[in-house]
């Protein structure tokens, strides 16, 4: 059994910012990752899709040169390069910061699924880890909405999206959210056919109602089709292709598409870690319960991030860290003080 002073699970953004604070003091670090290192803003979220949103904002624009005044024709994607492009920013944001804890002396970053087997106490690849103080970071996941056939289609999620190597011809996306518009932007403008399935009566429904209508507004202008308002009936797979059955009004209609985006809403990973051999609780959602400090139930257990319920951003990731860290260290900065800001990207 090897014991720490400090376990971290998980390596998203929380965990930058808990490692800049703890490797100084020389004390004992314990990182257990079972992914990819940099979580899901690094390696789904934040940094390839604005990667992906640039590279078609540049296209769209580009094929704009009538408006601008100069002859824009025959211009070609090469969507190979975008990925390229994409992968080499995504992938040097991972490694380097997998990089930095190899090769720090008091961080061991250990590559395995990490589950409790006690409060201060966790097994990874068939080994014991206990520590002084633990922080769970392990984020969230995309999840399905119940729709009957769904289970029987090779439909994608976000990250899944992500490694396509070919523009959808149809790119049909069940969820309006900001997933969902986003993703819908970018493949528009690089060339597919783009439909959104929102089971609303509006665009991204925790935005103010003019905010939605002006965001549906320049997406239809851009040609994608938005039914809101729509109940989803069956999912079936007819060939090659994605039937998707919705019903917008009393009025059925079937969309037919070769790829399937299901953007619908997330799911805390607080149910991966056997939770059920500790103290620590978990909301109906399956969220961790946390005090002001991001304390759990058990004193020194943390949980950060994504899978605590306070946030679902970077930033409020970032700010769980250093929240944790005043408290560690003689602080009495808390979750309530913290002003909630966040912005629309599109």
């Amino acid at each position: 059994m090897t014991h720490f002073k400090h376990l971290i699970i998980g390596t998203g953004q929380a965990t930058g910012t808990l490692l800049g604070k703890l490797i100084p003091t020389g004390e004992s670090i314990g990182v257990i990752e079972a992914n990819r290192v940099g979580g899901s803003c690094v390696n789904y979220g934040c940094t390839p899709t604005k990667t992906l949103v640039a590279s078609a904002k540049a296209f769209h624009q580009a094929k704009r040169g009538d408006f601008y005044g100069f002859k824009s024709d025959n211009l070609t994607l090469d969507f190979s390069k975008v990925l390229e492009r994409m992968n080499e920013i995504r992938n040097g944001g991972s490694n380097g910061l997998a990089s930095w804890m190899e090769n720090t002396s008091n961080v061991e970053l250990i590559r395995a699924k990490a589950h409790f087997i006690a409060n201060k106490a966790v097994e990874a690849n068939g080994l014991k880890y206990t520590a002084d103080n633990i922080y769970i970071n392990v984020g969230t996941r995309p999840s399905a909405p119940p729709i009957p056939g769904l289970d029987e289609v090779n439909w994608l999620d976000s990250a899944g999206l992500l490694e396509v190597t070919t523009v959808p011809d149809h790119l049909i996306i069940i969820g309006g959210g900001y997933i969902g518009v986003e993703f819908a932007q970018v493949f528009r403008r690089f060339g597919a056919k783009v439909s959104i399935v929102q089971r609303n009566d509006q665009l991204m429904p925790k935005e103010d109602q003019d905010v939605a209508k002006a965001v549906q507004d320049f997406l239809e202008e851009e040609g994608i089709a938005v039914y809101c308002n729509a109940n989803t009936k069956i999912v079936q797979i007819i060939g090659l292709q994605r039937e998707v059955k919705i019903e917008v009004e009393g009025i059925t209609k079937v969309l037919t598409g070769d790829q399937l985006l299901v953007a619908a809403g997330r799911l805390p990973n607080s149910d991966t870690l056997s939770l059920n051999n500790t103290d620590v609780e978990v909301n109906e959602r399956g969220y961790i319960k946390v005090d002001q400090h991001c304390e759990t139930a058990v004193p020194g257990l943390f949980a950060v991030g994504d899978v605590n319920g306070h946030g679902g951003f970077t930033h409020t990731a970032v700010n769980d860290a250093v929240i944790v860290l005043d408290i560690l260290y003689g602080g009495d900065r808390t979750i309530d003080f913290r002003i909630m800001i966040y912005g629309l990207l599109t």
